[in-house]
């Protein structure tokens, strides 16, 4: 099962500039107010969910994670490194 990660925000193109900081080039999105991107590996979703926790004061937006069917959470200052944690132990690999 692949993992993923959600960027949703009420402000048009609030995502898009945030992914061409992180991309460091330009993107055209399908939808300015919401992004997903899967992964096969979760431990490769952690770069950028600790780029938008460095970033989250200067983006109106909200980062969730899934990593089971239809389980999604809020990623926040406050469960980040718990986070982390967890999906280093859960996929060692």
């Amino acid at each position: 099962m692949k993992t993923s990660i959600n960027f949703y925000s009420e402000i048009e193109g609030e995502i898009k500039k945030f992914l061409e900081q992180y991309y460091s080039k330009n993107l055209n999105l399908e939808n300015s107010l919401s992004f997903q991107k899967e992964y096969d590996n979760p431990v490769d979703m952690i770069d950028m969910i600790s780029c938008f926790i460095d970033n989250n004061n200067k983006f109106k937006m909200t980062l969730w994670i899934s990593l089971d069917k239809d389980v999604y959470i809020c990623v926040t200052d406050n469960n980040l490194d718990n986070l982390i944690k967890y999906i280093y132990e859960r996929y060692p690999y």
